[in-house]
């Protein structure tokens, strides 16, 4: 069954279920009177799956299909390693908090149906596990340890709170500190542990590189394509066809550049500008990638599931083939290439004043590194400017333009939290040799504007065109966190200004602000920035409120992220005149499961990059231990105090280490007191640490306090 039929189906049986007129049926009943034929039985029953585990119907105890009770919600089980859990609940701001004796044997990332407890409260609504609808993990990576007839797992995922029991015949012949891939066959309850078989061993814990691999496989990331997908990506071509030229705009010489970190291989987006009068003529020009991954086809299967190009410390996963990402979709220098082209017209102002979307073939004259044209425009490298000679005067009207649109969008009230990125360089074995900050420069701000306001100017095109389309949204904060946030700012003399409980991204950039270069920058911005919600792709525009902008998409980037190949395809057929009706009803059904799956596969992605980055700063701490570092308070917990380095690293201090026989935490003032002693932890407050350990499996790393001032400290 093809996904516009799944949701169609999933739609009416809804609509069906909520029908006052509706007798809850079982599922044979259901089939037959949908007209369900025999031979998609059993792709019906994956339609009734599907909504059972989005909790939109529920199975009473005699088998019948029916609407879900009221006072029964659904939603992800998140389990602790103390055996509590929370379960996360679309559309609600907080989770629930599950008890130990509330769980019911339910397993980390299960799809579960639970009931709200009334009367218990406390910091969250409290709820018991009534019924798991769907397991959400079916395979575990950790460490195999050996016992005499048996072995078991201790699984890399602290959350999965238990050891897995493997018995002797299924553990592929694995031996103790072997990091192992493991099969769920069981899930345990109350006597037994959950049990598994061993389906792949990935080495030794010490071995170089497993410990990527073992998160890799953790996440459930793909670690290789498949034939099929292989195959058609070798018949590719390697150059651009006469017969792909022909209808386009031809921009082959239009001086234009790319301009991208040094290591960079997948170029799917190059800049050209020019300057008449007052007005600039910037072009965004991205690859034309759906001219080579066509719909349906295996390519666009993978590329769809994937979501998105995961970005670790020493590797990417892609979601296209290199065959495509690095050959014909990447935009290299000198060579001919499709490309889906904005061309706008920009004045003095930042102000769009005419544009134009257009298929495009295009020959990128030089392959450019933010390196380079920072030292261009910020060090004026006498080398560097005879280089690129013919280039200089581009590179310096987009300095300009960047500065007009950046101006612009700070006018509106668009929020940019500038915490630095990290950087690692690694050595041939993926041993991290040196961890610091990765700060933003002339040239990546270059590139961060123009992408913007190519991304704002296709979306708000195609929103006041009426058809279907994937945007980018960003929600408005909980009013409870900006509540909170600006009771607690009045300590240090700011307010922020809310009407109707809502506040606007203007209030949020005037406070970051007004203390720029004060030393509660640091605490308050980490407090803003945990009170935003999370960006994700929808069908609604909704708007972006960390940009201060109602209309944005991804387009910029077909290569590594699939809701941008996903609206270049409607962009071509719109452009075509071919998004008739039928077209439409098609991308209607199909984009709120694109946008919500990609929204979930870059969560997966960004929490697979911070494990790595985790793992690598952990590594990396391992030759400091005993070593003494300044650094500032990230994070206050009950547990203790985390402190951030200027390296980016992160380390704990546990409350026990802290000077004084008893601390509390008050989450109302972010602070941790000594009751004994009156010493006071505040976000954002400068401390000095000692590395007193390292724990690789667990990804942390051990600090306390140091007091004695004669020792040098290393910043």
């Amino acid at each position: 069954m093809d996904q516009e039929l799944f949701e169609k189906r999933k739609k009416l049986i809804c609509e069906l279920v909520e029908d006052s007129l509706y007798v809850p049926m079982k599922e044979k009943e259901l089939a037959a009177f949908m007209q369900v034929d025999r031979q998609e039985r059993e792709a019906f029953r994956k339609v009734l799956d599907a909504l059972l585990a989005e909790g939109k119907i529920q199975v009473s105890a005699k088998g019948k299909y029916c609407r879900p009770d009221a006072h029964l919600l659904t939603g992800t089980f998140i389990k602790t390693a103390r055996g509590f859990g929370f379960v996360e609940v679309e559309g609600r701001e907080e989770d629930l908090y599950i008890p130990e004796t509330m769980v019911n044997n339910a397993f980390h990332l299960d799809k579960v149906q639970v009931e709200l407890l009334p009367g218990r409260r406390g910091k969250r609504q409290e709820a018991v596990v009534r019924k798991v609808l769907e397991h959400g993990m079916h395979q575990i990576v950790g460490t195999y340890e050996q016992s005499a007839s048996f072995g078991f797992v201790i699984p890399d995922q602290a959350k999965v709170g238990t050891d897995i029991f493997i018995p002797k015949e299924r553990s592929k012949g694995a031996v103790d500190g072997h990091k192992v891939v493991v099969e769920l066959t069981g899930y345990g309850d109350e006597r037994h542990k959950p049990e598994g078989k061993i389906t792949q061993i990935l080495g030794h814990r010490n071995d170089p590189g497993v410990d990527i691999m073992s998160i890799i496989y953790g996440f459930g990331l793909p670690a290789a394509f498949g034939e099929k997908v292989l195959n058609q990506a070798e018949r590719t071509p390697d150059e651009v066809k006469e017969a792909d030229r022909a209808g386009r705009m031809d921009l082959r010489e239009v001086q234009m550049v790319t301009i991208d970190g040094a290591d960079a291989k997948d170029l799917d987006d190059a800049v050209s500008l020019t300057k008449e009068g007052g007005l600039y003529h910037l072009g965004v020009h991205i690859a034309d990638v759906s001219n080579y991954v066509q719909e349906n086809s295996a390519l666009d299967w993978e590329a769809a599931e994937r979501g998105t190009s995961v970005y670790l410390v020493d590797r990417v996963i892609p979601m296209l083939p290199h065959k495509l990402s690095n050959g014909i979709c990447s935009l290299n220098e000198g060579v001919d290439r499709l490309a889906l082209s904005c061309l706008m017209t920009i004045d003095g102002k930042g102000n769009v004043t005419d544009y134009q979307i257009a298929e495009t073939v295009i020959r990128v004259d030089r392959r450019m590194t933010y390196t380079s044209v920072k030292k261009i425009l910020e060090d004026h490298d006498e080398q560097e400017c005879r280089e690129y000679e013919q280039l200089v005067p581009m590179f310096e009207e987009m300095e300009q333009l960047a500065a007009i649109l950046r101006q612009k969008r700070h006018a509106r009230g668009s929020i940019d939290f500038d915490f630095p990125e990290t950087k690692m360089v690694l050595d041939q074995d993926g041993h991290p040799l040196e961890i610091k900050p990765y700060e933003r420069n002339t040239a990546t701000k270059i590139i961060e504007d123009f992408m913007l306001i190519a991304n704002e100017t296709v979306a708000q095109h195609f929103f006041w065109l009426e058809l279907p389309f994937v945007y980018r949204t960003h929600e408005h904060p909980d009013p409870d966190k900006i509540k909170k946030l600006s009771t607690f700012i009045t300590n240090f003399g700011y307010h922020l200004k809310t009407s109707k409980e809502e506040i606007h991204p203007k209030e949020i950039q005037k406070l970051l602000d007004k203390m720029e270069g004060t030393p509660e920058e640091a605490l308050i911005s980490r407090l803003t920035l945990r009170s935003m919600k999370q960006a994700k792709y929808t069908v609604e525009c909704s708007g972006h409120f960390g940009l201060a902008c109602s209309y944005y998409c991804h387009f910029t980037s077909p290569i590594r992220r699939y809701p941008d190949l996903q609206i270049h395809r409607i962009i071509k057929e719109q452009l075509r005149g071919r998004l008739q009706e039928a077209r439409i009803a098609h991308y209607e059904a199909k984009l709120p499961g694109v946008a919500r799956h990609s929204s979930e596969m870059e969560r997966r992605a960004a929490e697979a990059e911070r494990e790595t980055d985790k793992l690598k700063k952990a590594e990396y701490m391992e030759a400091h231990i005993g070593e003494v570092f300044q650094g500032v308070i990230s994070g206050i917990t009950s547990w203790g105090i985390y402190v951030e380095l200027p390296s980016t690293i992160e380390g704990m201090i546990h409350v026990s280490k802290l000077t004084g026989d008893y601390f509390y935490y008050d989450e109302s003032t972010y602070e941790m007191t000594g009751r004994d002693t009156g010493r006071k932890y505040r976000l954002g407050e400068q401390i000095t640490v000692r590395v007193d350990g390292v724990e690789r499996l667990d990804r942390s790393i051990d600090f306390s306090e140091y007091i004695d001032d004669e020792e040098d400290i290393i910043s």
